[in-house]
């Protein structure tokens, strides 16, 4: 969580954002329980901004980079359109077998292609085009991740990053994590092919599309 929000207004902003589905508080809840780095987990306001976001670009392929547990995927789920799927990538078997423990009880469990593996290599395996992208995985990995699907990505297609703001250091970044995280942001910043806003949700979250002149539809 960003230092920028004090404990009271993190607690409201978690009251204003409608609740996700009961099975992914259980996730949520069985994560902060029984895994290592619980807090790597979307959370419910990120949650509901992923599932607004895909309501939104009405996908028909959404990828995830980094499953973790199963939450965003589940969220981002519950907005896709009746054709819409999604294919979300774990490097971790352990957690990848977590996930899909979720994935089979929940209504969207069969729009849900889960590969383990590295990310990349799954990434060059689909020809796309990718309607929606969501990178939250190892940080030094977000350059090559980024480059990877910028090439996929649909006309209307949108990418976002979570993690962006790394606890709100990355504007004097000191140590190799939140260099790491500055060196993208400024990647991004300077790719002429895309333009991008950082929002200042949680961790911080950048969304991206590729560039478009003046009157260009999202």
């Amino acid at each position: 969580m960003c230092p920028l929000f004090t404990n009271t207004l993190d607690a409201y902003i978690d009251a204003h954002a409608t609740p996700l589905e009961p099975l992914l508080q259980e996730n949520y809840e069985e994560t902060y329980a029984s895994l290592s780095a619980p807090q790597m987990i979307a959370g419910p306001v990120l949650g509901r901004l992923l599932r607004l976001l895909v309501a939104m670009a009405a996908p028909r392929l959404v990828l995830e980079i980094g499953t973790f547990t199963g939450y965003s995927a589940l969220a981002m789920a519950g907005g896709l359109p009746p054709e819409g799927r999604i294919v979300t990538c774990e490097l971790s078997p352990e957690r990848a077998a977590f996930a899909q423990g979720y994935f089979d009880r929940s209504p969207w469990g069969d729009r849900i292609d889960l590969r383990v593996g590295p990310a990349l290599e799954t990434v060059k395996a689909i020809e796309g085009p990718f309607d929606f992208v969501f990178i939250d995985a190892d940080k030094d990995g977000y350059p090559d991740y980024y480059e990877a699907v910028v090439p996929k990505l649909s006309p209307r297609g949108v990418i976002a990053v979570d993690n962006t703001l790394h606890d709100g250091e990355v504007a004097d970044p000191a140590d190799d994590r939140g260099r790491a995280m500055a060196a993208f942001n400024a990647h991004v910043q300077a790719d002429e092919r895309t333009e991008n806003v950082l929002l200042s949700v949680r961790d911080g979250v950048t969304v991206i599309r590729l560039a478009g002149g003046p009157g260009q539809p999202l």
